[in-house]
């Protein structure tokens, strides 16, 4: 997959591809719809997403609190292994921000990327104060000279499928509902850093990752699948996370720590993935050390039993 930043300078080859728009947060079932009628559009075209970086949300709200469900290396990911040709991550700054919708039309898509289609969910706004709409877009299209579909909204058990829903049921302690909608486990992705080791003093080793900037989900214990993607311990094992704060010890920035079942090595550095599947339990502050490992032994025991039986 080719990925492309600036709509100015652009090859020749990656001119005239058939394009979903939006911001794909999370990749969900929604996001994949739209992709898959880009794709239907015009099959013998180049595949692509346009989506922008950063995203407008945290642009126009820096210090908000953080909201992506994934990072941007690991949106790009999950676009490739959809079949994505060209992800055309564009630069989301003053310039861009200021374009009304016919200029964003013309300059961005016509001209500049020089689209032969796109495709947007049917609550599609764009341009300075969001001002465009699907029937301007439409309108666009006709008169710039590029196809335009637009896709319908889907919904799972009766709810409309959106990034704000899955932060919602993330955020309830609900990931298997999260999972619904994305139509894959909700997963944390990144490199395994150094920790406290305090796991391993406890008889539990375990492989930490940050989640500096993405939406936090309910903290507490999870059972989950982790993915080591590179390496040589490459695979998928099975685990229970702990995603949190750490009481006990007095931290106060939340970092996810997993203890990887029937494993034995140094992982550090490795690029990992970690799927949320159930949600065990809250965030705890132990008396003592000792009940806190009655506690993981009973986590991991339930943790083994809920990921044995999918």
């Amino acid at each position: 997959m080719r990925i492309i930043r600036d709509y100015q300078f652009i090859e020749p080859q990656d001119r005239g591809a058939t394009v979903a728009i939006g911001n794909f947060d999370g990749v969900h079932i929604g996001h994949q719809s739209v992709i898959d009628l880009a794709r239907a559009a015009n099959p013998d075209a180049p595949l692509g997403v346009m989506t922008f970086e950063p995203h407008p949300r945290a642009y126009f709200a820096p210090e908000a609190p953080h909201f992506r469900l994934m990072s941007r290396e690991a949106r790009s990911s999950r676009l490739e292994k959809l079949g994505v040709d060209r992800l055309y991550e564009l630069n989301f700054n003053t310039a861009m921000a200021s374009l009304t919708p016919r200029e964003f039309a013309q300059s961005v898509i016509a001209d500049g990327l020089g689209l032969a289609h796109v495709v947007v969910g049917a609550d599609f706004c764009f341009g300075k104060d969001r001002a465009g709409t699907t029937h301007d877009l439409v309108a666009f299209g006709k008169e710039m000279g590029f196809g335009v579909t637009i896709a319908p909204l889907l919904a799972a058990n009766t709810d409309t499928v959106s990034s704000t829903a899955i932060r919602k049921a993330l955020a309830d302690g609900h990931p298997e509902i999260a999972a619904e909608m994305l139509g894959h486990w909700h997963r944390i992705e990144g490199p395994v850093i150094g920790g406290e080791q305090r796991g391993r003093e406890l008889g539990y080793p375990t492989a930490n990752m940050s989640v500096d900037g993405l939406h936090l989900p309910a903290l507490g214990v999870y059972a989950v699948i982790f993915d080591v993607l590179d390496g040589p311990h490459a695979g998928t094992y099975h685990g229970a996370a702990s995603l949190g704060v750490r009481p006990m010890f007095g931290e106060n920035k939340p970092n996810i720590e997993t203890f990887v079942f029937d494993f034995s090595g140094d992982l550090y550095d490795a690029q990992a993935s970690v799927a949320l599947v159930a949600y065990l339990r809250g965030e705890e502050n132990f008396d003592s050390l000792e009940t806190l490992i009655t506690q993981m032994d009973a986590d991991c025991a339930q943790a083994r039993e809920i990921l044995g039986a999918l």
